[in-house]
């Protein structure tokens, strides 16, 4: 019995080291994320407004690289790679996007979902779901390593609400 609770205690203690290190690396990694007071928050898909398709190429650009939005407007992002390299969507502010590129050239194997993004294999689709709370211009790029600096980013150009 007592080599079973020193088991017991020892598989949990690993998983509780493995849990902050896994979390820490993921701090540390990502340094910074989208700040999602400047840039909006993620959407509820029943309250979308319209969808926008989004292509990302090997040409390391997006199709269209340039959008507009209104103020409050939950937008779809449909987003199709239909290039033979893996890229990604990651909406945020530019500072938040250029940490997060420095951070993923470092780790380039660095595997991260979170609502402001989308990552893709060759041929896949996916989406993210946005409301941009906030007037101004939200960026987007693809962070996977040398691809930003290749060109591969855009931005959302957010127009003030009516009556604001």
């Amino acid at each position: 019995m007592k080599t079973l609770h020193t088991l017991a205690l020892f598989a949990l203690s690993m998983f509780a080291a493995a849990s902050a290190s896994a979390a820490g690396t993921h701090a540390v990694s990502h340094g910074a994320h989208a700040d999602h007071d400047a840039t909006g928050k993620p959407g509820v898909a029943a309250k979308v407004t319209r969808t926008v398709k989004v292509d990302m190429t090997d040409s390391m650009r997006f199709s269209p690289a340039s959008i507009d939005v209104r103020q409050n407007e939950t937008v779809r992002f449909v987003v199709t790679n239909s290039g033979q390299l893996k890229h990604e969507l990651v909406l945020g502010s530019e500072k938040d996007l250029k940490a997060h590129y420095e951070a993923m050239k470092k780790n380039p194997e660095m595997e991260h979902a979170e609502p402001n993004m989308v990552t893709l294999a060759a041929g896949k689709t996916g989406e993210v779901v946005w409301q941009f709370t906030q007037a101004g211009k939200v960026d987007f790029g693809c962070l996977q390593p040398g691809h930003y600096d290749m060109g591969m980013k855009g931005s959302v150009n957010v127009a003030k609400a009516a009556g604001k």
